[in-house]
């Protein structure tokens, strides 16, 4: 599972708790929590789009004879 799922599914926990909850303030807690780990998902869907450095082969080095 990619890492943005992850934190789409603790999200989606996250609001769950708050719709059970009977208390006002711990329903605000957990849907600012819910909205956190959505937008680490968003984060790491941008990170994961960036293209990546290509990596040259190392130099080899001649030694002299």
């Amino acid at each position: 599972m990619m890492t943005s799922d992850r934190f789409l599914r603790f999200a989606a926990e996250c609001e769950v708790m708050a719709k059970f909850t009977h208390s006002r303030e711990n329903k605000v807690a957990w849907n600012r929590i819910a909205e956190r780990w959505m937008r680490c998902a968003a984060l790491m869907d941008k990170h994961d789009a960036q293209p990546r450095p290509t990596r040259r082969p190392a130099r080899q080095v001649r030694q002299a004879s």
